[in-house]
């Protein structure tokens, strides 16, 4: 058994007050329940949620403990720059050049916090490679789901693309391949040599083999339901399971990041072939393009549009000064192990 961390709790003066403040910072919503005056204020936050708690005694000395953020859609100066406007004091500056660092600021009531570069911002300080992450995951998925909402309802029968299948199938098949990746994550010893044994199997002859179906009677949105859950499955998985696990794929033995990576990749490419099918546009983020290709692909070509590149790396469109891919495979493996492969 073990227990869980249900709030980050805060001493204060007003708690509504600061809880006001807090939520403006995060952009997050203060409790329904709470009003002004009450002793009790809670931040509704992503991760953690943050609780205010009225006390008579004021804040005396430096907190020992205090929270870390990084904006996830601005720079951090730029968020220092709000956060000041916001009410925030500046308590150190301890920025550097190359990203590291950090900002100390107090809120309204003197606590101290510290604000960072969000990864994104840092690996493009650095130029280093950005990581794929669960959050990846889940952003491909729901913008597949919501771009397969608007297909007409008499085209998912339809061929995928160059596919065999049906675009019904072929959405069976990528909710299969999102829940095979969560599951060779999910034992507490997975396996390095062989995958987690459900039973695959095709529902007609040449049919993608799956352990995943849909019910043809829940319809359209029973499908994507489908779908968006296996991709929720992955996401949580890459989340939570610790970077050093290994577990086995065809492609090589990978770790969390590795099977995520695969995830989005599965994600755009057979939404792409889906598109052709259903005669819908899709054209996802050059950015995650960017971030799956430098994970599985290593020795894609450095420049040129990154949807275009994945697109050829999957056998799938031609690329100027490159012959056209009749096979193809990313490497699984972890960077380093990559790595230590080339080198020996």
């Amino acid at each position: 058994m073990s227990s869980h961390v249900r709030h980050i709790t805060i001493d204060c003066s007003d708690a509504y007050g600061l809880g006001a403040f807090w939520a403006q910072v995060l952009d997050a919503p203060l409790s329904d329940e709470d009003s002004p005056g009450d002793p009790e204020a809670l931040v509704e936050a992503h991760g953690a949620a943050i609780l205010f708690v009225r006390v008579e005694d004021p804040k005396q000395t430096k907190n020992r403990v205090h929270l870390d953020i990084q904006p996830q859609d601005r720079s951090r100066d730029e968020e220092v720059e709000r956060l000041l406007a916001l009410g925030a004091t500046l308590v150190g500056d301890h920025r550097r050049p190359n990203g590291r660092g950090w900002v100390t600021l107090a809120d309204p009531e003197g606590n101290e916090f510290c604000v960072e570069c969000s990864a994104a911002e840092r690996a493009a300080l650095t130029g280093t490679r950005l990581p794929v992450t669960a959050d990846d995951v889940t952003s491909a998925v729901r913008l597949a789901v919501d771009a397969l909402a608007g297909a007409p309802a008499d085209r998912w029968d339809t061929p995928a693309g160059s596919l065999t299948w049906t675009c019904w199938e072929t959405v069976e098949h990528l909710s299969d391949d999102l829940f095979a990746y969560a599951a060779q994550l999910g034992p507490r010893t997975p396996p390095l040599d062989h995958d987690v044994p459900y039973r695959w199997a095709p529902d007609r002859e040449g049919g993608p083999h799956n352990a995943v179906f849909a019910d043809r009677t829940a319809g359209t949105a029973g499908l994507l339901a489908t779908l968006e859950a296996s991709g929720a499955l992955l996401a949580s998985m890459a989340r939570t399971t610790p970077p050093g696990v290994r577990s086995y794929h065809g492609y090589g033995i990978s770790d969390p990041e590795g099977f995520a990576a695969m995830g989005v990749v599965e994600t755009l490419v057979h939404t792409y072939d889906l598109a052709e099918g259903l005669g819908l546009e899709w054209s996802p983020s050059p950015a995650l393009c960017d971030r799956v290709l430098a994970r599985l692909f290593p020795d894609a070509p450095a420049g040129g549009d990154r949807w275009t590149v994945l697109l050829w790396a999957t056998g799938r469109a031609e690329l100027p000064g490159h012959p056209r891919r009749t096979s193809w495979r990313w490497d699984g493996r972890p960077l380093e192990d990559q790595t230590a492969s080339s080198a020996g």
